[in-house]
């Protein structure tokens, strides 16, 4: 799903508005400790959105404890997420960004819970969370 963000900042736009994890995730490609989010812990309703854009990228319908340390989902919402090759650590993965601004969510794995078998394997740094009431 290779397509061109439609939000363009240079990183020093980017670095003025995210605090230095979301920044260090988001736009250089980092990962946070696992087990360090707050969010792996969320369980209410809701929907969980890019930390720097706010596009909406994943319902809580689809989140699982997967026991990585990050939070972890099998789908998805539609049209939220890009995909590109990741040939860094000497290993190839899929990793996951924004479809809007871009910014690094994550990697996704063949070994999730059907109904997909994937595993979106996010940054909790990369999300914010929103309940539904």
């Amino acid at each position: 799903m290779d397509k061109k963000p439609v939000i363009q900042k240079s990183d020093a736009e980017w670095a003025k508005e995210l605090d230095p994890l979301q920044h260090h995730v988001l736009r250089q490609h980092g990962t946070e400790r696992p087990g360090s989010s707050p969010l792996n812990y969320e369980k209410r309703t809701g929907i969980f959105s890019c930390a720097g854009c706010g596009e909406p990228l994943f319902d809580s319908k689809t989140k699982y404890e997967s026991g990585s340390g990050w939070p972890s989902f099998w789908a998805p919402l539609s049209d939220a997420v890009a995909t590109t090759t990741d040939v860094s650590h000497g290993m190839t993965r899929t990793e996951v960004t924004c479809a809007k601004c871009g910014g690094h969510l994550g990697h996704v794995f063949p070994d999730g819970p059907q109904p997909t078998g994937d595993r979106y394997c996010m940054n909790g740094a990369a999300l914010k969370f929103e309940e539904k009431k």
